[in-house]
């Protein structure tokens, strides 16, 4: 294959990059293009991982995961998918998630509680009400398994992290799978709705994960996919200091993109809209911190009136939610 000078400015770079880290280990592996298999791209956003060392940089792996990208950043020069390149080893990063506790991110679980109940209803629009069969990959704490629990569904769920199996246990009472889509190895036909609550950017192979969430959907099933769009007019504006542009997102779609990805992997898109989420002002501020130093000190100053930190406040910062059915 004829080396483009993209090409070569990246394999340059990439020496120096490997180079400059100074880790004894090999944690870095190159992928090719999860959408189109190229393995031609421009950088848009170099490396900052400096001097930063091993442990830190695969402890960014947990689902309250809000350190500010320093991963370098790539488009790819055949269909525009944008990604990281190079990144942390698949089996380094899934080990990541593992492990650890994230009292963070279950903080928020009553603003989860009331973002997915309004996503339930959405999706029993296209179900016309019936309720079977739902998979949530991704779980997390299991808040929406909870809400759909509630409503009559019967539910499945798969999260990587003990601790957040265990804090869903005891606080829903729910059985989750510690286990991979890929491990847990469900038998084809199985389930009428899985959902996948953002996480797929952040699974080292979404073109495998959507072919098999394909596989177990029953016919007509629903797929389920929120996302932080790239694409979105806030991302455009804020580009490098966008807040989604994390260490722990490996891909980074867009309207076109995710559309590709998902017509390739056998389904249709039925809706896809922006997807407004709610989260507890304290939290909100603290997130604040890493993007304006005056945004946070006046947050903060804002928090000091009573019964202000825990009020659930509905944002949007390109976030967008698709739903698609199993062709």
């Amino acid at each position: 294959m004829k080396k483009t000078k993209n090409k070569q400015k990246s394999v340059t770079t990439k020496n120096i990059e490997v180079q400059s880290m100074k880790i004894k280990k090999n944690i870095f592996e190159y992928v090719h293009c999860n959408l189109c298999g190229a393995n031609d791209y421009t950088v848009m956003y170099p490396s900052k991982h400096g001097k930063v060392n091993e442990q830190d940089l695969i402890s960014k792996f947990r689902s309250s995961g809000d350190e500010t990208l320093i991963d370098q950043v790539v488009k790819c020069n055949k269909c525009g998918f944008i990604y990281v390149n190079p990144r942390i080893r698949s089996d380094m990063i899934f080990n990541a998630y593992s492990e650890g506790e994230d009292q963070n991110f279950v903080s928020q679980a009553k603003g989860r509680e009331l973002t997915f109940a309004k996503c339930l209803k959405l999706i029993e629009k296209y179900t016309k009400g019936r309720r079977g069969k739902i998979l949530d990959v991704g779980t997390a704490g299991g808040s929406f398994l909870h809400v759909a629990k509630k409503k009559g569904w019967d539910v499945y769920g798969l999260e990587p992290n003990k601790w957040m199996g265990k804090w869903c246990k005891e606080n829903y009472g729910i059985d989750i799978s510690s286990k991979s889509l890929f491990e847990q190895k469900y038998p084809s036909n199985n389930f009428d709705v899985v959902t996948l609550w953002d996480v797929l950017e952040h699974m080292p192979d979404p073109d495998a994960s959507l072919k098999e969430c394909n596989r177990i959907l029953k016919d007509k099933g629903l797929l389920v996919v929120n996302y932080p769009d790239i694409g979105s007019w806030l991302s455009q504006l804020m580009k490098r200091k966008w807040i989604f542009l994390l260490s722990v997102h490996l891909f980074y779609f867009n309207r076109r993109t995710i559309k590709k990805i998902l017509r390739k992997n056998g389904y249709e898109v039925i809706t896809i809209k922006p997807h407004f989420q709610k989260l507890g002002l304290g939290y909100l501020v603290f997130r604040t911190k890493a993007y304006s130093k005056l945004l946070h000190n006046v947050g903060n100053l804002i928090l000091k009136l009573p019964g202000l930190k825990n009020i659930q406040i509905p944002y949007w910062l390109g976030q967008t939610l698709v739903v698609a059915r199993k062709m």
